[in-house]
């Protein structure tokens, strides 16, 4: 007798890898995973090749699928990595690469829409900040400067909707990612029309609308190591996703991760932009968004921190744990990148202040986490200020393996911060998501948030002595942001 489908399949195409991992209410039964490459070939360019994605998703579902009854897959649902853009040919392949969030070539075209009149009106319609990450932005920027590639383009999406097509055969957008394009009115859910005009686009250009949870199509690959005809369920971006990954699922709790980037979301249950336009709006599931901010700015400074100073991590992470809060005076805005939230700067650049003949690794690398942390208390600071209550954090990410790194979050936010032991949340988000789509789970808010509020968490941290020392650094920081701006920026022009 064959075995009940009782699995579903989780797969995150991210940034720098895709992870897959096999999924049933009571844990996860299998991982895969297939890293990316990110490609600059130009200054600004952050860009991948979306035939090498597709062999990604391939090689994550065999892996994890390699050890399981394939019978027991009820169904494969997809997380990706928000603001990618892709253009597709009439046969649905690509006609270029994918221009991923970090592109940052439409910044020039950023700040000239920004300068308009109707730039935070248009942020608070999309949920989407006027940034050099947003798709619409993109699309005005390649109007102008690759008329050849915008013309010829027969339909526009992000890698997701191009593996879904290629999967299934179904031309699809869901409208969790449709949400962070920057063309998506968040209220009616329909396409705006003046953010299509600055895109130089129509609505026909893009995928037919439909609900994260809606099953797109019957597999019809051969090689993934499933039987062809498994349901596949749209799935949503991986930032939404992963506050149902985690559990962050009820007024009040939010969901933070820190990777190569950071962010930190809260779900609500009707869509809203803060009136300074500091924070973002994206859709979850029905009757579900996610408010908050993404920072550039995350794992990828301690990158940055090792390269420069030829020290391993744990080394520096140990140099780091052994210099008091505050680093002995030193303040770093760990600006390495262009930052997004809250203030979405297009510009501006990073900075020390205060360093002194005394400090040493250990000051650098701990300064440099604690600007992280502080930039991640801005976005929380702006989720207040737009008339969220925030009173508990969950949190994951590579950075949730250091000790150190767990508490100066904790301080920096003030909060409780408890840490899943679920590790991919983004992927479970999106089996969820599958689950529902195929029966698993009871349809509604109610059948998610009962599913996701089962998430063991394996430690609690509380804010510690250090907590206001850090609260008290805070003024500084957006002090020195704020004087360094003009500084910055016209440093950047002799770049």
């Amino acid at each position: 007798m064959p075995p009940t489908p009782d699995l579903v399949l989780g797969v995150d195409i991210g940034t720098t890898a895709t992870k897959a991992v096999a999924f049933a209410t009571d844990g996860d039964h299998g991982h895969g995973e297939a890293p990316h490459r990110l490609d600059e070939p130009e200054p600004g360019a952050a860009v991948q090749d979306p035939e090498a994605l597709w062999e990604a998703v391939g090689d994550a579902v065999r892996d994890a699928v390699a050890d399981l009854d394939p019978a027991r897959v009820a169904a494969v649902a997809f997380s990706s990595a928000m603001h990618g853009l892709l253009a597709l040919d009439a046969g649905g392949d690509p006609i270029g690469p994918l221009l991923t969030w970090a592109d940052a070539r439409a910044s020039g075209v950023a700040r000239e829409l920004r300068g308009r009149p109707g730039a935070l009106a248009l942020h608070r319609r999309t949920g989407t900040p006027v940034h050099p990450m947003s798709p619409l932005v993109k699309l005005a920027w390649l109007r102008r400067e690759r008329p050849s590639l915008h013309a010829a383009a027969h339909t526009w999406g992000g890698v997701k909707e191009f593996v879904l097509a290629r999967a299934t055969g179904a031309r699809v957008a869901d409208t969790s990612l449709n949400s962070g394009t920057g063309l998506l009115d968040v209220a009616t859910g329909t396409w705006d029309p003046e953010a299509l005009d600055l895109a130089g686009i129509t609505a026909a250009a893009l995928g037919e609308p439909v609900a994260p949870t809606a099953v797109v199509g019957r597999l019809r690959v051969r090689d993934w190591g499933l039987p062809p005809g498994v349901p596949v369920v749209a799935g949503g971006g991986d930032g939404p996703l992963a506050n149902l990954g985690v559990g962050a699922v009820r007024p009040g709790v939010a969901a933070c991760s820190i990777g190569t980037s950071g962010a930190l979301r809260v779900t609500v249950e009707r869509p809203a932009v803060d009136p300074r336009g500091r924070v973002f709006c994206y859709g979850l599931a029905d009757e579900r968004w996610v408010v908050g901010g993404a920072i550039t700015n995350g794992g990828l400074v301690l990158d940055w921190a090792r390269e420069t100073l030829h020290r391993d991590v744990d080394d520096l992470l140990a140099a780091a744990g052994a210099v008091p809060a505050g680093a002995d005076g030193l303040l770093a805005l760990p600006h390495l990148l262009a930052e997004r939230a809250p203030h979405w700067d297009i510009g501006g650049a990073g900075a020390f202040v205060g360093l002194h003949r005394r400090h040493g690794a250990g000051h650098v690398t701990r300064a440099l986490l604690e600007g992280v942390c502080l930039q991640l208390r801005l976005v929380l600071d702006s989720m207040r200020a737009a008339g969220l209550a925030v009173h508990e954090v969950r949190a994951t990410g590579g950075f949730a393996r250091s000790d150190l790194w767990r508490r100066l979050l904790t301080d920096a936010l003030g909060l409780p911060v408890g840490f899943p032991t679920v590790d991919q949340g983004s992927a479970f988000g999106a089996a969820l998501l599958g689950m529902q789509g195929v029966g698993l789970l009871p349809p509604g808010p109610a059948g998610l948030e009962g599913a996701a509020e089962r998430i063991p968490i394996g430690e609690t941290l509380h804010p510690g002595p250090d907590a206001a020392r850090v609260d008290a650094r805070l003024p500084l920081f957006e002090q020195v942001h704020a004087a360094l701006a003009d500084v910055t920026a016209a440093l950047g022009a002799e770049r």
